[in-house]
């Protein structure tokens, strides 16, 4: 399995970020396979979605319904209601898997990879890369 992580930022507020440009750089020419996409954070995630038609803000007014930056969290250091970020890997999972054919990522056409984090306190994300060829 050939691997590797890249670093992003994300500055001081809520974000999805595409990741579908560098994921399709990293198995541009590598054959049949799959793409494991791995964020090593407690408090970030990846989705799968359509990007720039207002879906990327559509998700996290979404999130921000079903998990308020309020003061229920019993997960309270950082900023108020930081202990969300915590929870909201259980609904947008750190992992997505992708299928790579003659190299390329075989994405529907209006899907992207996107890093979601909705941790404003934190804004250096790392995510891995991994390809298994088939």
């Amino acid at each position: 399995m050939d691997s590797e992580t890249r670093t992003y930022r994300t500055g001081d507020r809520e974000v999805v970020l595409d990741l579908t440009r560098d994921a399709a750089d990293f198995v541009r020419g590598r054959g049949d396979g799959l793409l494991h996409v791995f964020v090593p954070h407690a408090t970030a995630g990846l989705a799968v979605i359509e990007t720039g038609a207002g879906s990327d803000d559509d998700l996290l007014a979404a999130l921000g319904d079903l998990l308020p930056a309020d003061d229920r969290w019993r997960h309270r250091h950082g900023s108020r209601g930081h202990g969300r970020s915590h929870v909201m890997p259980g609904l947008v999972p750190p992992y997505a898997t992708l299928p790579v054919l003659d190299g390329e990522l075989a994405l529907g056409t209006w899907q992207s990879l996107c890093l979601v984090d909705l941790n404003v306190d934190n804004d250096e994300r790392t995510v891995r890369f991994s390809f298994l060829a088939g």
